[in-house]
């Protein structure tokens, strides 16, 4: 991609793009990470890592902070060397985007690289845990005040967004009483609030039935708790949520992801439970327990499994048109049911010699209804294993193809640097850096890296239609014939 040399500086010299691994938690200035001379010569970006590695070997959780001129000018008057942070991408789109409108967003991030790859950790003895949690900055509470000019400004009852359910929310909750730990990071976004927006949507979250869709960060740091909240259907997309393999490795927990931090999930589950007692829309009961099924599968605790057979239990009374009062009545009827679909797949209701002919044809109708229920639930699960399946497939994809475009770019940022090194004026007595052959070696590089892409993109049918060769040697897979 061209970009105008007056708007968008290059450093001369050495290749500005190569990439340096780094350990987590590290910071620095300028390139290749951060932009350099943008937009003012002078004007030099600042980064930082967090501790999250994605399995591409690059960070999950990278920051960029504004120069130190236009943080001032964010900040006028201020005495303390305050710079701005930007937790994700888009914080930073957004920003430019007001600030700079004439800017190319694309010619922006092309200044500089916006991954950061990991340096390999070297293996330690023992057990160590998959996630180390990243250590919360403390902020002096008079440095919030710098914040406003970057965030908006709240409403009379304290809320960011202005949401008129935030102030409800926090009274609904005891457990907001506990003072929230200082943040910069996402709370200094605007258009954020901590106590009513999703940390991973930033969506205000919904407080109907005490709150059931999303669930609070309660761990401590210092004296205060985290405090950031999460819907948790984002964080079961995202595979912050239930049980997640690999290195993550949550057992019915939830991961939070801005003080990395686990918060056990059964006590919120039986928490949904209990709301589900107190609701009487069919729809609504049925969708917490969806929730809660999706929360609770796959977990290898013998406590949440019980909950979760509970749980599929009463959802499969309900789908039978069980009165909603009874769906979590575990009388005999129940429990032989529940005892005859682990054994044959089948409902095998037992009908007590005293009950009313009624009760005998409503018994008859609920079990015509069990091997369709069974088949539906057999179902849900096959589609939700595709789907998981199709996830995988479509994230390995975009990682290798991505790691590719970016080595690429790479490889022909290398080439124009060394292109502009050979044809930079040079004294009689300065040796020659770059030579035509290297030239040559690079551009035939380039020229077979970008026919191993065009070859990584045929992908696109699909793994199922895609050469098993080419799957083994692109992106790792060992599919068997």
């Amino acid at each position: 991609m061209e970009m105008d040399a007056e708007n968008i500086g290059s450093p001369t010299g050495m290749n500005p793009l190569a990439l340096i691994p780094v350990v987590g938690e590290t910071s620095g200035e300028g390139l290749p990470y951060a932009p350099e001379n943008w937009p003012e010569p002078g004007d030099v970006w600042g980064w930082r890592t967090g501790k999250r590695v994605a399995q591409n070997g690059h960070f999950l959780d990278r920051y960029l902070y504004l120069p130190r001129r236009l943080s001032r000018s964010e900040n006028p008057g201020s005495s303390r060397k305050y710079r701005v942070c930007f937790p994700s991408k888009l914080a930073v789109e957004r920003y430019i985007k007001l600030n700079f409108p004439e800017t190319d967003i694309d010619a922006f991030f092309a200044i500089f690289s916006w991954k950061i790859p990991s340096m390999p950790s070297i293996p330690t003895q023992g057990n160590s845990e998959p996630i180390v949690a990243v250590p919360l900055q403390q902020v002096s509470p008079n440095s919030f005040t710098e914040l406003s000019a970057y965030e908006l400004q709240p409403d009379s009852c304290g809320c960011k967004v202005k949401n008129k359910e935030c102030n409800n929310q926090k009274l609904k909750k005891p457990e907001d009483c506990l003072p929230a730990m200082p943040c910069d990071i996402c709370c200094a976004e605007p258009g954020f609030c901590r106590d009513c927006c999703c940390i991973l949507c930033s969506k205000t979250v919904d407080s109907a039935y005490g709150g059931y869709n999303y669930i609070k960060c309660q761990e401590k740091t210092g004296n205060n708790i985290c405090g950031h909240i999460s819907h948790l259907e984002c964080a079961l997309r995202c595979r912050m949520a239930g049980t997640v393999g690999g290195s993550i490795g949550l057992d019915a927990e939830y991961y939070c992801r801005r003080c990395d931090r686990r918060t056990d999930l059964i006590p919120h589950v039986n928490k949904l439970a209990q709301i589900c007692e107190t609701i009487d829309s069919r729809d609504d009961i049925e969708n917490i327990l969806n929730l809660s099924a999706c929360l609770l599968r796959g977990s290898k605790k013998d406590i949440a499994k019980s909950l979760l057979n509970r749980i599929e239990l009463a959802n499969l009374k309900l789908k039978c048109g069980t009165n909603v009062e009874d769906i979590w009545v575990d009388d005999e009827n129940h429990t032989a049911y529940s005892a005859g679909l682990e054994e044959n797949g089948h409902a095998a209701m037992d009908i007590q010699p005293q009950e009313s002919p009624l009760n005998v044809r409503e018994s008859e109708s609920c079990s015509d209804l069990d091997v369709t229920v069974k088949h539906e639930m057999d179902i849900d699960q096959v589609l939700q294993n595709l789907r998981k399946s199709q996830e995988y497939e479509y994230k390995l994809a975009e990682e290798r193809l991505h790691v590719q475009k970016n080595y690429l770019s790479n490889l022909h940022q290398q080439l124009n640097s060394e292109r502009y090194e050979l044809a930079r004026p040079r004294s009689s007595s300065s040796s020659l850096v770059v030579s035509d052959q290297a030239i040559r070696k690079r551009e035939e590089q380039i020229s077979l890296e970008t026919q191993k892409f065009e070859v990584m993109k045929k992908v696109r049918n699909g793994f199922g239609r895609t050469s098993h060769d080419l799957l083994r040697e692109h992106f790792g897979l060992e599919i068997e014939d």
